[in-house]
């Protein structure tokens, strides 16, 4: 134990979600089989372990948000829950032979790169290990955010956030505060609503919410799409077709969404008959600045007699006394924080150290950035999955992220061209070049026009997070390394050798 916990690796993974997984297939494809991937946890699944809520499930069809290398036929509906997921992750890591790769209780507590050994020194809670190069596939949704509200920690009932779930708490009977109105609150919300005795919703901002065209996949489906290959492509092809015809209007044109917006603000109508309850339902904010939603559930559950709408953010905890923003007080036993997680400032960044001694989040103090969403510079050999503009809002990430490995490929092969111990770190030029090209397109855009104070963006108001294109135009501009927007390290000392010295010298 002791010699695997000091070992080498060539690349070493953190995470064991779509992103940390699909890396770990890719890298097996490649013929690379000298590699570890650091799961914090005892079981793969990153976000779709972590959140086991009641109700969880992806807003991204079933068809389209899984591997393109790993097609399930078998999908039960077309928005499929957190436990289908949870599974498809396991099979693709049995399927693929990931097992033996995978370090679980292992998280990385600190990773510092090395100047004269051009490596990456890592310390996990399992032990030690160096690696070539370091892929960061922690994702922005693995660690949540708790609001620091005065007075929480005089509440004497339970407290917990969606994203880390006490199943062990019964609701059943319990005067409940939901915390927050995005993505997890909409699907809890209808979920808990027929057990507890009152739910109390704390709603800072109303989401737009759409209808959800969920239903269960027919049995004949699953046969075709598993006896003809075929049918199931062109099912995965048509759910991508008409998400990238939409991004324009997101990206380009946000006053054409008006007409989205009539429809939002007729499926509230017809389940909340409240004219002041679909006053304080309605944003006024474009739609598609925030997350849309998608649920068939939750006009209808906040109609109930037994849930409570408070417009208002909770501002202050007085034992079991919680009270909003506008004053209004609310009694509860227990308090569920559906309030998001660190994107923009992620903790991983914490604990990386580079080149000029500093970390990742002393580098982006002034907001993340890093070349084709995947190298920051001043971190050599240091790959991130799922990094600064890469994310999106109407389509399936599990795009991007494949996306992400074709570089993560090339990025590799290119160490291999150039022979020897060596090292690729992205020219701050380049990164600067990248990031301003991609705050100029920002600029226009729904998430920064809408009018609405977004997850999206950082606490300098900078939109560090989404993609301001489609995914296509995303897989074209990350289909291979640009040699000239890195610089090429060798060790101290070292001469530059004849294999691929040419290419060398154009970095250099």
């Amino acid at each position: 134990m002791a010699e695997r916990e000091q070992q080498h690796v060539r690349v070493a993974v953190i995470g064991s979600g779509f992103g940390g997984l699909g890396a770990a297939v890719r890298l097996r494809r490649q013929g690379i089989t000298d590699f570890v991937v650091l799961e914090r946890a005892d079981s793969v699944g990153g976000t779709w372990r972590d959140n086991s809520y009641p109700g969880c499930a992806c807003d991204v069809p079933s068809h389209l948000y899984s591997f393109s290398f790993a097609p399930n036929p078998e999908w039960p509906r077309n928005f499929s829950g957190q436990e289908h997921i949870r599974a498809y992750l396991e099979r693709v890591t049995d399927t693929f032979g990931l097992r033996p790769h995978i370090r679980f209780n292992a998280e990385v507590r600190g990773l510092r790169w090395s100047n004269s050994a051009l490596h990456w020194e890592i310390e996990t809670a399992s032990g030690a290990l160096t690696a070539d190069v370091v892929v960061s596939a922690t994702g922005p949704l693995s660690d949540p955010k708790l609001p620091d509200v005065p007075g929480l920690g005089t509440f004497p009932g339970k407290v917990f956030h969606s994203a880390r779930w006490d199943h062990d708490y019964d609701l059943r009977g319990k005067r409940v505060a939901m915390i927050g109105t995005g993505a997890s609150a909409i699907q809890i919300v209808p979920a808990i609503q027929p057990e507890v005795s009152r739910l109390t919703l704390f709603q800072r901002t109303p989401p737009w919410v759409l209808p959800r065209a969920d239903r269960k996949i027919s049995a004949a489906e699953k046969w075709l799409h598993t006896k003809v290959p075929a049918t199931r492509a062109a099912r995965r092809g048509l759910l991508w077709g008409i998400r990238e015809l939409q991004v324009s209007a997101f990206t380009k044109r946000p006053n054409e969404l008006g007409l989205i917006e009539f429809l939002a603000k007729n499926h509230m109508r017809k389940a909340i008959k409240d004219p002041g309850m679909r006053a304080a339902l309605t944003p006024d904010y474009r739609i598609g600045c925030k997350r849309i939603l998608l649920s068939n559930t939750y006009y209808p559950a906040l109609a109930r007699p037994n849930v409570d709408l408070v417009p208002a953010g909770l501002t202050e905890v007085r034992g079991a006394t919680l009270v909003a923003a506008d004053g209004s007080e609310t009694e509860a036993d227990a308090i569920v924080f559906g309030t998001g997680f660190h994107v923009t400032d992620m903790p991983i960044a914490q604990r990386v150290t580079g080149a000029n001694g500093t970390t990742l989040a002393e580098e982006w103090k002034d907001g993340m950035a890093a070349l084709r969403g995947a190298s920051a510079a001043g971190f050599p050999n240091f790959l991130t999955l799922i990094g600064p503009n890469t994310g999106l809002g109407n389509s399936s990430m599990i795009l991007m992220i494949e996306a992400q490995l074709n570089y993560m490929v090339d990025f590799l092969r290119q160490l291999d061209v150039l022979g020897g111990k060596i090292a690729l770190t992205a020219r701050q030029s380049a990164v600067d070049e990248w990031t301003r090209k991609i705050q100029r397109r920002m600029e226009r855009t729904v998430w920064n026009t809408g009018g609405c104070d977004s997850w999206y963006l950082d606490a300098n108001g900078r939109n560090t997070t989404a993609w301001p294109g489609t995914t296509a135009e995303f897989k074209k501009v990350t289909r291979q390394v640009d040699l000239a927007e890195y610089e090429v390290l060798r060790p101290p000392g070292a001469a530059v050798g004849t294999s691929g010295s040419a290419r060398a010298e154009v970095a250099v």
